[in-house]
């Protein structure tokens, strides 16, 4: 009998959902859906794209559920603690894992468990795409924010030795300033001046635009030097990166590189295998494992 859980990824522009299929480690048949936050910014807007979302991936058989969402946030109780950061500040103080028990009809809310979007992302590459088969990897989602996940032996790690605190290196200093001002979506529209998105500032460098260009050349320049460090402290075999901006690897794969020579002995260092479906993946098999600790 095929087993599905749930899955949910709250970002900054969108919500993304699918029905995980755990024996397979795969999305079951039905797919990936996204729903556009759009203009959303006050806390019943949010909440109910958030709960449409759900929905629709929702059957009588899924009771399990994987949420993975940007911090600040009480992953244990399902609390959100995000102010200041933009778009999800309506969601300051809500308990999601009551409202979404809720609007899904289930009977035992614990069912549904929470996850750092970061990390799950890395945790679902480390199941079942790029870092499948290594034992140490690291995940870098760079989008709206930079996040981060180290997974060793398959489990999360956020503390000990070549570990930032918390496992974020968003908390991190660079060139004193806050890594994500300079390694974001914000900083690169940033030093290109403003005015437009990233995408369209891709676009304008594969098309010849020299200044769009040498945004990306430095912006993989700082990504390289930012990340040097942590990779000879960590020593993983795999780095895998995810999130929006990253579908600019192209632009920028050759400065990181040329700033990070530690990438050059690693097994792999490449995009994400499932950019799209790994944090879906990686909620999904947190609320297994989250769900047999606890029976």
């Amino acid at each position: 009998m095929t087993f599905l859980v749930g899955a949910l990824e709250i970002g900054g522009t969108h919500v993304t959902v699918g029905r995980v299929d755990v024996a397979r480690s795969r999305l079951d048949a039905s797919g990936l859906r996204r729903f556009s936050l759009g203009a959303q910014t006050d806390r019943e807007g949010l909440l109910a794209v958030i709960s449409k979302a759900a929905i629709a991936a929702a059957l009588p058989e899924v009771d399990l559920w994987g949420i993975a969402t940007p911090g600040p946030f009480d992953y244990e109780k399902g609390v959100s603690q995000i102010r200041g950061l933009g778009k999800l500040d309506g969601l300051y103080g809500i308990n999601l894992r009551d409202r979404l028990a809720r609007d899904l009809g289930l009977l035992h809310p614990e069912r549904i468990r929470f996850l750092n979007d970061a990390q799950a992302f890395i945790l679902g590459e480390w199941w079942a795409g790029a870092a499948k088969g290594h034992r140490r990897a690291m995940g870098v989602t760079l989008g709206t924010g930079l996040g981060s996940g180290f997974v060793d032996a398959g489990e999360i790690v956020v503390s000990g030795p070549g570990v930032p605190s918390e496992g974020r290196l968003d908390l991190v200093p660079f060139r004193g300033r806050a890594i994500e001002e300079i390694v974001s979506s914000r900083g690169i529209v940033a030093a290109f001046g403003g005015g437009v998105e990233v995408a369209e500032i891709a676009r304008g460098a594969r098309e010849g635009d020299k200044r769009a260009a040498a945004v990306f050349r430095g912006f993989g320049s700082a990504l390289g030097e930012f990340l040097e460090p942590w990779l000879v402290r960590f020593a993983p075999t795999c780095l895998v990166f995810g999130g929006s901006i990253t579908r600019a690897w192209d632009l920028f794969e050759g400065t990181f590189r040329e700033s990070c020579p530690e990438a050059a002995r690693l097994d792999r260092c490449s995009p994400a295998d499932q950019l799209e479906e790994a944090p879906l993946l990686g909620a999904a098999l947190h609320a297994v494992r989250s769900q047999s600790e606890t029976s």
